[in-house]
């Protein structure tokens, strides 16, 4: 059984608090929990399925690793963030890389359990649906942006969607977020140095405090006017 504390943590995740009760309990009864170290893969691109993840403690890095090295971030998993449901519904190999950016604790649903639940329950892909949506519509947000809005509006927008753990959280808690200036730059294809540019400039303004591979956000509320204006002058 889950550590009570974890399951509180679980009541915050915007998708498992909708979950049917049967649901619920049979995450809760059959999920395993893993602590995972520093730079270590949770699974690669590849692998075969081998169940769905949920970050309990920690930071999750989704994104692939070529083989000279050169790294492309899609999204950085946090409390509570799922993620490799994709092979769960497409039945192929993971489509990226899952690698903790520091010592984490993440919840397996094991494959085989998941598959018998939902093939004795077939209401509950309707679930999986949701979640795979959820991921899709941000991936249109982010790509509507990189046409549309300029560098101060995206990191913005890429830092709300930080903060809200992409659509994953039923509220924002914590204002704090776990993330290099090369982390972000290589989210929003951009310099370092564009970057920590704009990251400059958000401090003077009084909407974040930067410290070392950590965000602050001082004022939400200039950061989504930022997100969605590009300045401060309402």
């Amino acid at each position: 059984m889950l550590d009570a504390i974890y399951i509180q943590h679980l009541q915050q995740n915007a998708w498992f608090s909708h979950l049917d009760e049967p649901f619920q309990n049979f995450i809760i009864e059959h999920g395993k929990k893993h602590i995972v170290e520093k730079n270590t893969a949770v699974f690669n691109a590849q692998d075969r399925f081998d169940g769905v993840y949920g970050v309990l403690e920690g930071s999750i890095s989704l994104g692939y690793i070529d083989v000279n090295g050169n790294e492309a971030i899609a999204a950085i998993a946090e409390p509570i963030m799922w993620f490799g449901e994709i092979s769960l519904i497409d039945r192929q190999p993971r489509s990226h890389d899952a690698i903790a950016l520091k010592k984490s604790v993440v919840l397996k649903i094991p494959a085989q359990p998941l598959n018998d639940f939902l093939a004795q329950n077939p209401y509950y892909w309707y679930y999986f649906a949701l979640l795979t949506s959820q991921k899709l519509r941000y991936v249109f947000l982010e790509q509507i942006a990189i046409q549309t809005q300029n560098i101060t509006q995206r990191l913005a927008q890429r830092l709300l969607f930080i903060l809200e753990g992409y659509g994953n959280r039923t509220s924002i808690l914590d204002l704090n977020i776990q993330i290099s200036q090369d982390q972000l730059a290589n989210m929003l294809t951009v310099s370092r140095q564009t970057v920590n540019q704009e990251l400059n400039y958000f401090e003077k303004q009084g909407v974040i405090q930067l410290g070392f591979k950590k965000i602050q956000v001082i004022d939400l509320n200039k950061l989504k006017l930022l997100s969605t204006k590009g300045t401060l002058i309402d």
